[in-house]
C-alpha cells in the first residue's frame, strides 16, 4: 500500500488503487508504559517539563509511528474536516419520524413500531423465572395500573443506599434529592390526572456530567469547568426528553473530559462495574452505564467520541446507540464542537433504546444543508416486512480483525451470534477486508486531541490545566506535540477511509465486530487516587470503536453473554450513514433470539419489586 519514491518519503497509493487481496493485517502493539502511583505522578511531572517533556512525547510518538504516516508520508487524498456521506439507498420496514415535530410525537409514533406489550408476561410474570431488567413500557404499565407512582418509586432511597457503599462507587456527580423530588411530584400528578404526556413520563434517567441539564453544573468530571462554563438551560437533547416527562436523577460520573475508557476518576471517586465491583465499567460514559446496568435508572445520556457510549455499554452488559453524525444536536454539551463526538442513548433493552433515541433525536439546522440527512427512521417490528428485512441484511466480517481479542471468549460468543443468526435468520456473512486501520487510530487520536485541546483554550493554558487529573494531563501532553499539519494528515486519511467504507458498504449493510477486545480490566488500587496510564488497556479497548466516530457511522454495541469470569461481552453492529433502523433492527434480532439469559449483576436494584 505504501510506495517508496525518494530518500525516506513514502506515498500511499490512491485509495481507489489499493489492492484489497494485498492488505495484511497487523495487530496493534502499543510502545508505551503502564503506569500508577507515585511513579505515574513523576511521569508526568517530566513530560510537562519544556525541552525533557518534549523528547518524552517525541520518542513515544516515533516508537508508535505517528511521525511515520503523519509527517513523512504523502496521502494523496485531500482533507475531509468533518464526515460526508454520498447518498444512501432507502431502509425498508421502517417509519420515518419528522424532525420538527413535537419529540412526544416522535415517541408516541415509535411505540406504535414496537412489538405488543404483554403485561402478564412482564409485570405479572412468574418471580422465579430467569433475572430480566425492568423496560420502560414495565414502569409505564406500573404506573398507570397504580401499582406505584413515580414519587413512590424506591429511586431516592436506592441512590443514596449505592452512595454509601463501601468501597465508594459514585454514580452521580451532582444529585439533588429536592430537584428530583419535585420532577417526581409533578409526573405523578400528570397520571393522578390521566394526562402522562408520553410513555417515557416518570422514567428516570441519568445525564453524563458534559451534558447541560439545568439547574445542575456540569463539570465534565473536573474539578473548574463549572467555574468557566454556566448552565443556564437544558443541552437540545435533554430538553427533548424532558418534554416528554422523563425524570432526570442528576448527573452521572465519567472519566475527566471523557479523555479515558476506563472511567477512572481521581476527582470525584471511580464508577465500579454492577458485575464486579474490583472492575471498571469502561469509559468514558462510565456513570451512565453503571447506573443503567444496576437498575437505578431506565435510561442515560452519554457522549460518545471514540467508544465512549458503546465500550462502557458492553462492559456493563446493557445496550448503547451512537448514531450518524449529525443526526442529533450536540448544542448544550461541553464537546458540541467536534466532528468525532455524538450524544447517545444507553438503555437495558434495543426497545428502550429506540423510545429514548426517537424522542433526542434531531439534527442541528446549521448541519442540515451540508449533511442532507434523510428523515430519521426507526424500525417497524410490526410490519410484515419486518422479518424479512432481517434475512436479507448482508453482515461484513474482517475476520482477522474480528479474532483479535484479548480473550477467545469474545469473539466465540460474537462467532456464535453469527451462526444463530444465519441459521434462525439467513443472515448471511461476507468476508471483508479494511486497508489502514492503524492509520485509522491515528487519525483519529489526532483530530479527537487537537479538538478537546481547542475546546478547553484558553482556560488550559491559564492555569487550570494544572487541576486536571494525572492521566488527562498525559493526553494534553501528546495532545500538544500535533501540529497544523499532522490534523490537515489525519484529515486526509479520514477521506481515504470513508472512501474504503463506502466501498464495502456496496457488499454489506451492516460490519460486525466485538465492541471491545477484551473485558472489563480489574482496577488497580494505586490508581484510585492517582489515576493510571495503560495504553494497552485502552487499545484493546477501542480497537473496533474508533471507525464509527472518525467517519461518523452509526454503531450499536448489545450484549451477547459472558466470559468465563462472569463478565459481559457485546456485540458492535456499525451501519451505513443514517442507517439506524438496520443496526437497531439487527441488534433487536439479536437480543431475542442470539444473546444469552441475562444474569442479575451483583449491584441490582429491583425498583419496582423493591428486591
Amino acid at each position: 500500500m505504501l510506495l517508496r519514491i525518494m530518500g525516506n518519503k513514502r506515498a500511499m497509493k490512491p485509495a481507489s488503487e489499493v489492492d484489497l487481496k494485498a492488505v495484511k493485517y497487523i495487530s496493534e502493539n502499543i510502545q508505551a508504559p503502564h503506569l500508577t502511583g507515585l511513579w505515574f505522578k513523576l511521569f508526568v511531572k517530566l513530560i510537562e517539563v519544556p525541552g525533557i517533556g518534549s523528547l518524552i512525547v517525541n520518542y513515544l510518538k516515533n516508537e508508535n509511528k505517528f511521525d511515520e504516516i503523519l509527517k513523512y508520508t504523502v496521502i494523496p487524498e485531500g482533507p475531509m474536516f468533518k464526515p460526508e456521506f454520498p447518498p444512501q439507498e432507502p431502509e425498508h420496514a421502517v417509519v420515518s419520524l419528522e424532525e420538527d415535530v413535537k419529540p412526544e410525537d416522535r415517541v408516541e409514533l415509535a411505540l406504535k413500531c414496537l412489538p405488543e406489550y404483554d403485561p402478564a408476561s412482564n409485570w405479572c410474570g412468574d418471580s422465579t423465572a430467569s433475572f430480566r431488567y425492568w423496560k420502560i413500557r414495565d414502569y409505564a404499565y406500573a404506573y398507570r395500573s397504580k401499582f406505584t407512582t413515580p414519587s413512590m418509586a424506591r429511586h431516592f432511597c436506592a441512590i443514596e443506599e449505592f452512595n454509601n457503599k463501601n468501597p465508594t462507587a459514585p454514580l452521580l456527580i451532582s444529585f439533588d434529592p429536592d430537584e428530583l423530588r419535585k420532577q417526581a411530584a409533578a409526573s405523578t400528578q400528570r397520571f393522578e390526572q390521566g394526562n402522562p404526556l408520553s410513555i417515557l413520563d416518570g422514567i428516570f434517567m441519568a445525564i453524563k456530567d458534559d451534558i447541560d441539564c439545568y439547574p445542575h453544573p456540569s463539570k465534565g468530571a473536573t474539578t473548574w469547568i463549572h467555574e468557566v462554563r454556566e448552565v443556564k438551560k437544558d443541552a437540545v437533547s435533554v430538553s427533548r426528553l424532558r418534554k416528554c416527562g422523563a425524570i432526570f436523577v442528576g448527573k452521572a460520573n465519567m472519566h475527566e473530559l471523557g479523555m479515558g475508557t476506563t472511567g477512572n476518576n481521581a476527582n470525584h471517586g471511580t464508577a465500579r462495574n454492577p458485575h464486579d465491583p474490583d472492575r471498571y465499567t469502561g469509559g468514558s460514559s462510565s456513570g451512565p452505564a453503571a447506573i443503567v446496568a444496576s437498575g437505578l435508572c431506565s435510561a442515560a445520556l452519554g457522549t460518545d467520541g471514540g467508544g465512549s457510549v458503546r465500550i462502557p455499554a458492553s462492559l456493563c452488559g446493557v445496550v448503547g446507540l451512537k448514531s450518524t453524525f449529525g443526526r442529533t444536536g450536540m448544542t448544550g454539551s461541553i464537546c458540541e464542537d467536534s466532528t468525532v463526538a455524538i450524544i447517545g442513548p444507553i438503555a437495558t433493552t434495543v426497545e428502550d433504546t429506540i423510545l429514548v433515541y426517537a424522542a433526542m433525536l434531531g439534527s442541528c439546522p446549521a448541519d442540515r444543508i451540508p449533511l442532507r440527512p434523510p428523515l430519521p427512521c426507526v424500525p417497524n417490528f410490526s410490519s410484515q416486512e419486518s422479518l424479512q428485512s432481517v434475512e436479507s441484511l448482508r453482515l461484513g466480517k474482517y475476520t482477522e480483525w474480528f479474532n483479535d481479542v484479548f480473550s477467545t471468549d469474545i469473539s466465540d460468543k460474537c462467532k456464535n451470534v453469527l451462526r444463530r443468526l444465519s441459521q434462525k435468520h439467513g443472515c448471511k456473512t461476507i468476508e471483508i477486508v479494511i486497508p489502514d486501520l492503524h492509520e485509522m487510530n491515528i487519525a483519529h487520536i489526532v483530530s479527537i486531541g487537537s479538538e478537546s485541546l481547542s475546546a478547553l483554550s484558553p482556560d488550559y493554558y491559564d492555569g487550570k490545566g494544572e487541576r486536571l487529573t494525572y492521566d488527562t494531563r498525559t493526553n494534553m501532553a501528546l495532545f500538544r506535540s500535533f501540529t497544523a499539519a499532522d490534523y490537515v494528515a489525519a484529515q486526509r486519511l479520514r477521506r481515504r477511509l470513508m472512501y474504503f467504507h463506502m466501498e464495502i458498504f456496496k457488499k454489506v449493510d451492516i460490519i460486525v465486530t466485538p465492541t471491545t477486545g477484551m473485558a472489563a480490566p480489574r482496577i488497580p488500587p494505586s490508581a484510585l487516587k492517582v489515576g493510571e496510564t495503560n495504553l494497552q488497556v485502552t487499545e484493546n479497548l477501542m480497537r473496533f470503536t474508533t471507525t464509527a466516530n472518525l467517519l461518523g457511522l452509526p454503531a450499536v454495541t448489545v450484549p451477547v453473554g459472558y466470559d468465563k469470569q462472569g463478565l459481559p461481552i457485546g456485540m458492535q453492529l456499525i451501519g451505513r450513514p443514517w442507517c439506524e433502523a438496520s443496526i437497531l433492527r439487527l441488534a433487536a434480532a439479536i437480543e431475542e433470539t442470539c444473546a444469552a439469559p441475562v444474569k442479575r449483576p451483583v449491584q441490582y436494584y429491583d425498583i419496582l419489586k423493591g428486591n
